[in-house]
C-alpha cells in the first residue's frame, strides 16, 4: 500500500513537471509574437520559435571552445540554473508538502538565491573572445599601466549581478513572505490550507500590495527590461551569456521560459492558494497566472528603456517600502 502511494506521488510530480515544462516553452513565443510584435507593429516570429525551435537549432550546432579560467564550471552553470528552477517547481507540488525541509519558503528562497548567484559566476568566469586581448589603456598621463588589460566586458555584468543580488531582488523576497503574516507559517501546506479556508491572500489589502511588489521582483529576477542591466545590449552585449553557444545556449533558452512559468506557480501558491498538480483543475489557474504575468511583463518591457542607477535605486527602494507596508498590514 505504501509503495503504491509513493509511486502515485512520484508519477503525479513527474507528469506535472512535464506538462508545466511543455507549456513553458510557449511563453517566450507568446511574449514576442502577441505582445512585442503587436506593439512594434510587425509580424513577429511564430509562437514555437523562441522556446522550441531556437533551442532545437542550438542543440545541433557545434560547441565553441570556452574562454574561461574554469571552463567546466562555466559550462555547467546553465544546467545548475535549470535544475534549481525544477526544484522550485517540485517544492510547490502538493506531494512535496510531506517533506517539511523542502516545502517551506526558506527552501524556495534558497533555490532562488542559488539561481541568482549563477549569474555572478557566469559573468566572473566568462572571458569572451569579443573582449579578449582588447586592452583598455590607462588614460592618465604618465600612467604606469599603459596598454594593460584592465577588465573584460563580462566583469561589468558580474558586478551588476552582484548588485542585483544584494538589494535588487529584495522586493521579491519581501513579497514571498507577505502571505506568512496571514497564515502564520512559513510552510506551503499551511499557506495553501489557510487560503482555501479563508479565501485568496491576493484579495486582501496586504495581498494586493504584495502582488504589485511580487510582479516588480518577477521582472527583476528574470532580468527583463527595464531591469536588464546585467545583459544590456547597449554596453555589456549579452553579459554572462556571451560565451554560451550550441547546447549551452539551448539550455539557457529553455530555462528562461521554464522560470517564467515556475514564478507564476509561486504566485499561485502563495497568493491564491492553488498548487500546481496535473490531477487538479488548479493547473488551469497556474497556466492562467503565468500567461497574465507574461502579458504584463511584455507590455511593460516593450515600452521601457534599461534603467540606470538613477532610476533603478528609487524603483527598488519604493518596491521595498511597499513590501514592508504589506507585511506590516498583514500583521495588524
Amino acid at each position: 500500500m505504501f509503495e503504491s502511494t509513493a509511486i502515485n506521488s512520484v508519477l503525479a510530480v513527474v507528469l506535472t513537471v512535464i506538462v508545466c515544462f511543455i507549456i513553458s516553452t510557449l511563453l517566450p513565443g507568446i511574449e514576442r509574437k502577441y505582445i512585442h510584435a503587436r506593439i512594434q507593429q510587425r509580424i513577429g516570429p511564430i509562437v514555437i520559435a523562441p522556446g522550441i525551435m531556437a533551442p532545437l537549432k542550438f542543440m545541433f550546432k557545434e560547441n565553441v571552445e570556452i574562454s574561461s579560467p574554469v571552463p567546466k564550471l562555466y559550462k555547467i552553470l546553465p544546467i545548475i540554473c535549470f535544475i534549481v528552477v525544477l526544484c522550485v517547481l517540485i517544492t510547490l507540488t502538493p506531494q512535496a508538502y510531506k517533506i517539511p525541509a523542502l516545502s517551506s519558503l526558506v527552501a524556495i528562497v534558497g533555490f532562488l538565491k542559488v539561481e541568482e548567484i549563477c549569474y555572478v559566476l557566469m559573468g566572473s568566469l566568462s572571458k569572451s573572445v569579443m573582449s579578449l586581448r582588447m586592452p583598455f589603456p590607462d588614460l592618465a598621463k604618465g600612467g604606469a599601466h599603459l596598454n594593460v588589460q584592465r577588465s573584460f566586458v563580462e566583469d561589468i555584468s558580474a558586478k551588476r549581478s552582484l548588485r542585483m543580488i544584494t538589494y535588487g531582488s529584495f522586493p521579491l523576497y519581501l513579497a514571498l513572505f507577505a502571505p506568512v503574516t496571514a497564515a502564520r507559517s512559513i510552510f506551503l501546506q499551511d499557506i495553501v490550507a489557510y487560503q482555501q479556508a479563508n479565501g485568496p491572500f491576493l484579495f486582501t489589502v496586504s495581498g494586493a500590495i504584495a502582488a504589485i511588489v511580487f510582479f516588480i521582483g518577477y521582472m527583476i529576477i528574470l532580468n527583463e527590461y527595464p531591469f536588464s542591466i546585467i545583459k544590456a545590449k547597449s554596453d555589456v552585449i549579452e553579459g554572462p551569456y556571451m560565451e554560451y553557444a550550441a547546447k549551452y545556449r539551448s539550455i539557457v533558452y529553455l530555462t528562461r521560459g521554464f522560470f517564467m512559468f515556475v514564478l507564476g506557480c509561486v504566485f499561485s501558491v502563495l497568493f491564491i492558494g492553488i498548487p500546481p498538480s496535473i490531477f487538479s483543475w488548479g493547473i488551469l489557474v497556474n497556466i492562467a497566472v503565468a500567461l497574465i504575468f507574461v502579458f504584463m511583463m511584455g507590455i511593460l518591457s516593450a515600452f521601457s528603456p534599461v534603467f540606470t542607477n538613477r532610476q533603478l535605486l528609487p524603483t527598488i527602494l519604493g518596491a521595498t517600502l511597499l513590501g514592508v507596508l504589506s507585511i506590516v498590514l498583514g500583521l495588524l
